[in-house]
């Protein structure tokens, strides 16, 4: 049934569709290839700029938390706390998340009852000062990490500095 010159084909095209797909890879990689060709630098061929994304360069271009908070507006926080109600109640009872009424001043994983993440029960001796609040709005789990908080933050400083001034007349 097979002989020597059947073997031999069979054996050829073995070694020739072989030979035809490493060629096709090695071209591939060629075309394709995310390494860079110019001694090894790589250069970024374009940037796409993303609305409300902060870059280094802006933060520090911008007012200190300090300067945007002494001219903060309450009602435009009570504006952006809409994106807090989800998880936190200005009632005094606790939800998903504890209650921020009288938030600013008051202890650190001091609310009674609630089930507070490891990382902020180790800061329960230190309180939520305005800067505090800031730093934990702009990035709940850089702040905190380990915190059950799975808000990512807001980005702009106004919306932090207004928030802060509108939970501070909550008392």
């Amino acid at each position: 049934m097979f002989d020597t010159m059947t073997s031999t084909k069979v054996l050829g095209a073995v070694c020739g569709s072989l030979l035809v797909f490493l060629l096709g890879n090695w071209a591939a990689d060629g075309l394709y290839s995310m390494e860079g060709g110019h001694g090894g630098e790589e250069t970024q061929a374009y940037v796409i700029p993303v609305e409300g994304a902060a870059t280094e360069a802006t933060a520090e271009a911008g007012p200190s938390f300090d300067e945007v908070y002494a001219s903060a507006d309450a009602a435009a926080g009570e504006k952006v706390f809409a994106k807090c109600k989800a998880c936190h109640k200005l009632d005094g009872a606790d939800a998903t998340g504890p209650h921020l009424n009288g938030v600013v001043g008051r202890a650190k994983a001091s609310s009674a009852g609630f089930g507070y993440s490891d990382a902020l029960v180790a800061m329960a001796a230190e309180s939520w000062e305005p800067a505090k609040l800031d730093a934990f709005l702009t990035s709940p789990k850089g702040y905190a990490p380990g915190t059950k908080m799975s808000f990512a933050g807001l980005p702009k400083v106004e919306d932090r500095a207004n928030v802060i001034k509108y939970l501070s007349t909550l008392q």
